[in-house]
Parts: C-alpha cells; structure tokens; sequence
C-alpha cells in the first residue's frame, strides 16, 4: 500500500496502480534499504502531488517523519510533522536536509541512523 496525498485528499493506492516515475522507484529502494528498526516502525511510501514530492513516512514514537524527495535540484530534507500546529503556526519541524548526492543506501543509512540517534525509534 502507497498513500498518495492529492489536492488535500489522502488516497491509499494499491501496488499494482502505484507511480513507476524514477522518484517513486528510488523511494522503494530507498525503503528495502531501511535498517529493520525503521522499518518495524512503519515505513510508507508518500506521493504528495500538492507538495511535488515523494517520499518516506515513518510513525514514530514522537510523530510522523518524513523523508521528502522533491522533484527537481532541491536538497532532501526530514521533516517532523506535527499533530497540531504549534504556537507560530508551524505544521512542520525541518530537522535534517541534505543533497540529492547519496545512493538508495547512503540515503537510508542516513535516516536510520539520525532518526536512532535523536530517539525517535523504540
């Protein structure tokens, strides 16, 4: 199961009717790469249209993160998404952002270990 979230709707989309563009098959590989804690916390595949990007959500212990691939140049980023906007309005936490260099493992390796070492993984 793919969640694909499309003019503020969020839509469940089964494997076979999930996206085959080249971020969507780098998100997958990215997630068979997770280390095994990541991925007992829940890793979803995300294809946000409004936001332009794919990307990987975890339910974590504190919140939702999500790695958001965005199409184009611009940098990765992991975001903290919060329950309920926060005193300045806030929806989000950036906490990690880094360039479209990596390989699958280098980007997996990555999340697993900042989402580990900051406590967000049981």
């Amino acid at each position: 199961m793919e969640i694909k979230i499309s003019d503020g709707i969020v839509r469940l989309v089964p494997g076979a009717d999930a996206p085959m563009n080249g971020l969507a098959i780098q998100a997958r590989t990215v997630a068979n790469f997770l280390p095994l804690s990541v991925r007992r916390a829940g890793a979803n595949i995300v294809h946000n249209v409004d936001d332009k990007y794919t990307g990987i959500r975890v339910d974590t212990k504190r919140g939702p993160i999500v790695l958001e691939m965005p199409t184009g140049d611009a940098p990765y980023r992991l975001v903290h998404q919060l329950p309920e906007p926060d005193e300045t309005g806030r929806t989000e936490v950036e906490m990690r952002r880094f360039p479209q260099i990596y390989k699958p493992q280098g980007i997996a390796h990555i999340m697993g270990e900042f989402l580990q070492s900051r406590g967000f993984l049981s």
